[in-house]
């Protein structure tokens, strides 16, 4: 684990979006932890004690906002 993710160890029921959403506040940007985790890409909803990196995005990386409100 680097400087720029966080490591979170899953509770039972966690999901991908849920836990973009949290992270991030964007269930969108789940690809960003499902690619950071790619042994666990094809799991749908967790079970308790999984350790997952998070990536730190930073927020000018983010472009949740469509071209013309930037």
């Amino acid at each position: 684990m680097g400087l720029n993710a966080l490591q979170y160890t899953t509770q039972q029921g966690d999901t991908f979006d849920m836990l973009a959403l949290d992270a991030y506040n964007d269930e969108g940007m789940a690809a960003v932890i499902i690619n950071a985790n790619p042994l666990y890409a094809g799991v749908l909803v967790f079970d308790a004690g999984v350790t997952l990196t998070i990536p730190i995005v930073e927020a000018t990386s983010v472009q949740t906002l469509p071209p013309w409100k930037r």
